[in-house]
């Protein structure tokens, strides 16, 4: 039986819950909106398949590389750039999928603007996969799915997190599913912030603008440039741009506890590629991205990976380059959690999310100060 002692232990993957043949294991959220399994005990019958597919006990197999090929992409099509977050190596290699009568897995919206793992069969479906969302994604019934495609012998594109791309891995080997055609991409992860946040701080701006969102985007590159970061939300007459989440994003103060315990912050890929916004472009000494519009970092971390790859080449340009100019941080170590963590999740569940931003964020009156005397400098020396 799965005995969750420490929080940091699990990230919410769903692997058990899938797996269980009893039923015995619902994801419920914790205060800030975070899943964790939670066991029926009169259902359990102590068959252990819920620890054997635990992605925080990291069982997958090593790539198939020693160091993964390491590639700079930016898609033919600037429309498909502009519209994605990065390069949209993603548009790709899922088109490939979706041509061939697959299916492809990504993370959009249902409810209102709530994060999940949806199915696509179209690119119009897909599209909603594009950008992205600063929020841990609830998978739901997403791996039976997955499972169900694979034995109708459909090719399968999975990408999300490593953990969840872990736990799907490990979830399907326990039914001995033939994964010949299924593709998983993992995705370079700083750490997944809290559901309730995103969800509250959503609420917070159609307050202030008196009506209910039509789109919203976590780091809108229209604004400032690919390397910029601003949330924008967009309204009947207006579009609101923040940078509050972002601000609560970098502290690291919501993010779920297993991300400051992340197996996965490393080379030893749990999939068949990777992709990220390749940051450190420009130490590859190529100037990939003079429009300012954004480059994918792929890696490949598997021959099947290595395979799919060479069926995209004609829909993408790109540039293979050495590990070392692609080592951001989170290929190399777990984001630090902020030692203020449990006392920011003991303030929500107490005082509520205009407390917490005005405590830890930018709507603090020392962040505010500092905002007028950084102006008033810059006023001050022109």
């Amino acid at each position: 039986m799965l005995t969750l002692i420490d929080k940091s232990q699990c990230c919410g993957c769903t692997a058990c819950a899938s797996i269980c043949p009893k039923q015995a294991i619902t994801m419920q959220p914790d205060g800030l909106g975070f899943l964790y399994p939670v066991i029926n005990r009169d259902k359990c019958v102590d068959c252990g398949l819920c620890e054997d597919v635990c992605a925080f006990n990291p069982h997958y197999e090593k790539s198939d590389f020693l160091v993964p090929e390491v590639y700079a992409v930016r898609h033919k099509d600037i429309s498909e750039i502009e519209t994605s977050q990065s390069g949209a190596a993603f548009i790709a290699l899922s088109d490939w999928i979706l041509e061939r009568g697959g299916v492809v897995y990504g993370v959009g919206y249902t409810d209102h603007f709530r994060a999940i793992h949806k199915r696509a069969t179209t690119k119009q479906q897909r599209n909603e996969f594009k950008g992205s969302k600063y929020v841990q994604s609830d998978l739901n019934t997403v791996f039976f799915q997955v499972k169900d495609d694979l034995k109708q012998d459909l090719y399968v594109l999975f990408s999300g997190t490593p953990c969840q791309t872990s736990g799907l891995q490990s979830y399907l080997k326990k039914f001995r599913v033939n994964v010949e055609k299924l593709f998983v991409i993992d995705l370079v992860c700083h750490g997944v912030p809290a559901p309730y946040i995103w969800r509250d701080y959503l609420e917070y701006v159609e307050r202030k603008i008196g009506e209910k969102a039509k789109s919203v985007n976590f780091r809108d590159k229209s604004r400032g440039g690919w390397n910029s970061h601003f949330e924008t939300f967009t309204f009947s007459n207006k579009t609101v741009i923040r940078t509050t989440y972002r601000d609560l994003f970098y502290l690291n103060i919501m993010l779920r506890n297993s991300c400051g315990n992340c197996y996965f912050t490393n080379l030893n890929r749990p999939s068949d590629l990777t992709i990220a916004d390749f940051w450190g472009i420009e130490r590859t000494g190529i100037d990939f991205n003079v429009d300012n519009k954004g480059v994918s970092l792929l890696l490949i971390n598997t021959l099947k990976g290595k395979n799919l790859f060479a069926e995209i080449e004609n829909r993408i340009e790109f540039i293979q380059t050495e590990v070392k100019n692609c080592l951001q941080y989170n290929l190399q170590f777990s984001s630090i959690i902020h030692p203020l963590r449990e006392q920011f999740e003991e303030d929500y569940a107490n005082r509520g999310f205009i407390y917490l931003v005005k405590k830890y964020g930018n709507l603090s009156f020392s962040y505010r100060l500092f905002q007028l005397l950084r102006s008033a400098k810059h006023k001050l020396f022109r």
